[in-house]
């Protein structure tokens, strides 16, 4: 009786083990940078889109996302899902919007060389907008305003590779006259900054840089003026800050600086932004991704997570920070309570598409650079795309980035649309629909979407319906998960030498084992390592970007598709 009793304990255990275990739901509320939103294409050739220069404003119960040339304003609950206004009674075909709150009005005014006007709004949810100030008693460009805790208001700008950026009093119960002459706050110094000297690696020495985007946050009764610098169209476009006991000055520079730099990994620039609070006082900064291939201002917005220290440094955590973040309800205090570590799976893996344009190969959409894509030789109903993982993932989230290739469109055209379906496979024959886009209704370029439950599978195949214009087009087809392989081995030795020029600094190490990149996270103090920078593949580095007066310490950690291994040698760089 008691071997019969076992074969049956045994038989149930084979058929339990046949049958397929429940799938793990996904509760997070994450996101992906660049930001999910309907970026609408410039009304003047080449056909590409932008948005840059970003404001966001917390004002009756849902955030206010305003940008430059997007043809109107989004609003949101919770940072997550953005919805779009448009309007044409305010600018919003002029750069660097910016807003104010005050009591139950918001304030608006945007760039102009000409004629600087204020616009208000009691309810910015309909559109409607009315002139407050028909102009200011000069013109300014990329404008910012901050409302004091004493209700005193000022005005901030400044866009030029000359002039400083200014500051002044607003007396906004007069008509919002100047208070005073405006007062010069800060001047460009790329001898000694190495991140306002020019280029996508700061390398363009002797150039001028362009200081600008200036905005100011106060807390602890400091502020905080932030400004952007070398230039929109280089992966080094960044914020820096100085800082004052006053809102008008003198400020001097945070050591650490810049406070907002991401030069590598998919989507880099983290410049001209602004500094904001969620409603649970969490800090964000959203600020502008360069793409700057088809033209310039081709650009794009990123959100970063944002902290000041306990000794008041203000610093955005760029780390990983194209990778899903959480989307936080609740105050927290570091980056560890919102990053998932849903790891990149699909960075260098194999892809196979239906067709492509000969300069445009499809393993572009792999190779973590939103600088690059694939272009199917056509926008027709059937083009695809797979990619293999190489072995069976446990898949979280994906992101299409789509590109435009040969498009005819200018502004926001009713019907713009991308439809498509993503499939799975364990074995690239028998495939299961994962997502089914096929009757979308938007445009939205950087489309995030996080499974409701974790998928199993080794290929992902997007496969095209309708395109907005020009041909199915793809500059990063990104899949995001946890491995179950071996983690990198740890990094044996890291070397760090300040080159001759102290704003540069060499960097070696020895090769991880299993490892798809490295984080190097670097300051100017041991226990302030806010800098970071991503690196796919190589074991060496240069950064260009630091203050020649200051010694760096630098740490770096292994990452791959299972996880990060992190190192405790740290370096000192004089």
């Amino acid at each position: 009786m008691k071997r019969f009793t076992i074969l049956i304990i045994m038989a149930c255990a084979i058929i339990a083990c046949q049958q397929e275990l429940p799938k793990k739901t996904i509760t997070l509320d994450t996101f992906c940078n660049p930001l999910d939103l309907s970026y609408r294409f410039g009304l003047e050739k080449p056909s590409r889109r932008e948005a840059a220069d970003p404001t966001i404003m917390w004002f009756k119960d849902r955030y206010f996302l305003f940008a430059s040339k997007s043809g109107g304003y989004w609003h949101s609950k919770d940072l997550l899902k953005w919805e779009f206004i448009q309007t044409d009674e305010i600018p919003t075909e002029e750069y660097a919007p910016t807003v104010v709150a005050i009591a139950d009005t918001v304030f608006f005014l945007a760039s102009s060389n000409e004629k600087s006007t204020i616009y208000k709004s009691v309810d910015p949810m309909s559109g409607k907008w009315t002139v407050a100030k028909e102009e200011l008693e000069m013109p300014v460009w990329d404008p910012a305003f901050l409302l004091d805790d004493d209700n005193k208001l000022y005005l901030y700008w400044g866009c030029s590779n000359e002039n400083p950026l200014y500051g002044v009093e607003l007396d906004y119960k007069n008509d919002f006259t100047f208070i005073g002459e405006p007062k010069a706050l800060k001047y460009p110094n790329p001898e000694e900054f190495g991140w306002e000297v020019p280029g996508d690696y700061n390398t363009i020495v002797g150039q001028s840089p362009w200081i600008e985007g200036a905005w100011v946050n106060k807390h602890d009764g400091k502020y905080y003026l932030q400004y952007s610098g070398p230039g929109t169209e280089y992966k080094s476009y960044a914020d820096a800050v100085y800082v004052s006991d006053n809102p008008l000055g003198p400020y001097e520079p945070q050591k650490h600086n810049p406070f907002a730099y991401k030069p590598e990994g998919f989507a880099t620039g983290a410049g001209h932004g602004s500094t904001f609070e969620d409603r649970y006082g969490n800090y964000w900064h959203i600020g502008t991704i360069t793409i700057s291939q088809k033209h310039m201002f081709e650009r794009r917005l990123g959100l970063y997570p944002t902290f000041f220290d306990k000794d008041g440094t203000l610093y955005a955590n760029t780390k990983y920070a194209d990778f899903p973040l959480i989307i936080p309800q609740k105050k927290i205090e570091n980056i560890k309570e919102i990053f998932p570590e849903w790891m990149l799976l699909s960075y260098g893996k194999k892809v196979t598409a239906s067709s492509n344009i000969d300069s445009l190969p499809a393993q572009n959409i792999l190779d973590e650079d939103i600088r690059t894509y694939w272009a199917a030789s056509s926008g027709n109903a059937g083009e695809y795309a797979v990619i293999d993982l190489e072995k069976d993932y446990d898949v979280y989230a994906l992101q299409l980035n789509f590109a435009e290739y040969a498009t005819d469109i200018y502004g926001r055209e009713e019907g713009l649309k991308h439809q498509y379906k993503v499939e799975y496979s364990n074995d690239n024959a028998n495939w299961k629909m994962l997502i089914d886009a096929s009757n979308n209704k938007t445009d939205n370029s950087h489309q995030y979407m996080q499974l409701p439950e974790v998928v199993a599978c080794r290929y992902l195949k997007v496969t095209n319906k309708a395109v907005p214009g020009g041909n199915f087009a793809i500059s990063g087809f990104r899949v995001f998960g946890i491995g179950d392989g071996n983690l990198p081995s740890k990094i044996e030795q890291l070397a760090a030498k300040r080159k001759e020029d102290k704003r540069s600094v060499n960097l070696n190490w020895t090769k991880s084992t299993d490892a798809v990149g490295y984080n190097i996270s670097y300051g100017t103090e041991k226990d302030k390592l806010y800098q970071n920078y991503i690196v796919y593949g190589e074991n060496e580095l240069t950064i260009n970007t630091l203050n020649s007066q200051l010694d760096y310490y630098f740490k770096i950690e292994a990452f791959n598709e299972s996880g990060i291994t992190t190192n405790e040698i740290l370096v000192k760089a004089e």
